[in-house]
This record gives C-alpha cells, sequence and structure tokens, in this order.
C-alpha cells in the first residue's frame, strides 16, 4: 500500500482491507468522472439545433396556417372532414388506440374499420375534442395544412399508402407461429 495512514489505520484495526479496497476504488471512479471528455458541451450544442429545428418547424407551420386560414382552406377543410366522416357502429367492441400530443387516445371501431385504419385506408382526425374516421387522402391534407389536428396517419417509408390489393404475397398464408 502506497498509503503510510491507510497502513496505519489497518495495523490498529480501525478498517479492514476491503474498506481500504473500496476506499481505493471509489478515489479512482471519482478520478474519471472529473475527466471532462466534452459530451456536456456536445449535449448542449445537440439540444440548441433541437430547439431552434422546432422553432423554425413551429414558425412554419403557424405561417401555413395563417395562409391556409386566410384563403379559407381550413374552414373548407372543417366542414369537409365532418361532412365525410366514417361513423363507428354503435356496436364496435375493438378498442384502437392512437397517439395525439403525446396522450393514448381511444377508439372503437369494428373489424372492417381496424382492417382499413391498418392498411392506411383511413384516417383519423382530432379537432376540438372530437375523434373523425375520414379518407387516407383527407387525412393526408389536413396532415399538410394542420399537422396538429392529425390524430392517426398510416404511411409506409415513401409516404405512399399501403395498398393490399398490390400485395403479391396475399396468397400466401402466415404460419401461426409467426404471427404477433
Amino acid at each position: 500500500m502506497a498509503n503510510p495512514f491507510q497502513e496505519q489505520l489497518l495495523k490498529a484495526g480501525l478498517v479492514s482491507k476491503q474498506k481500504v479496497r473500496d476506499t481505493k476504488t471509489q478515489k479512482r471512479r471519482d478520478k474519471k468522472a472529473k475527466v471532462d471528455d466534452g459530451s456536456a458541451i456536445l449535449k448542449q450544442e445537440i439540444s440548441a439545433k433541437k430547439q431552434a429545428q422546432a422553432e423554425k418547424d413551429k414558425a412554419l407551420n403557424e405561417k401555413r396556417f395563417t395562409e391556409a386560414t386566410e384563403k379559407g382552406l381550413v374552414r373548407g377543410l372543417v366542414t369537409e372532414f365532418t361532412r365525410l366522416a366514417i361513423k363507428a357502429p354503435a356496436a364496435s367492441d375493438i378498442k384502437f388506440n392512437f397517439t395525439f400530443n403525446n396522450k393514448i387516445l381511444s377508439l372503437y371501431v369494428n373489424d372492417k374499420l381496424q382492417s382499413e385504419l391498418l392498411t392506411g385506408r383511413l384516417g383519423i382526425v382530432r379537432y376540438e375534442d372530437n375523434s373523425y374516421l375520414v379518407p387516407h387522402k383527407l387525412a393526408e391534407r389536413v396532415h399538410l395544412l394542420v399537422p396538429e389536428w392529425t390524430g392517426y396517419l398510416w404511411v409506409t417509408d415513401e409516404g405512399q399508402a399501403v395498398d393490399v390489393e398490390d400485395d403479391p404475397y396475399a396468397d400466401y398464408a402466415i404460419p401461426d407461429d409467426l404471427m404477433w
């Protein structure tokens, strides 16, 4: 041991070998923790960039919204999706969950509506605390003009809706052990 004070305490029986090892380990960890690897500065830069991007996106969305409001598009869009909304049957028993403003909301649908939502034929629009099931194209238009109203919109990586009729593997059965 390089520390004579620790040796004296160990010989006097005031500390054990395990306690001395623990102290050395803790000192080594403290020394490593004090080393600045620049990650704090990097994290601050990343958070500043994210915040700037969020502010830029918000300003762009507000600009689009004001332009659309001036043209009367938003008003027409509201009347269009309320008119074209698909009513869920009263006897719907399947709970369809979707996220909206970091909250999980539910909508009760039947089998047909659930499959259409999952394949991208329908979307969900939230307006004034009401959920509307609308055709996919209308949900896309709502998403372009007022993204805050989009509750659920299924798109693939290319931005195209999934089309079940064009599925080349539709004739093949999925084995039970592969379903999840």
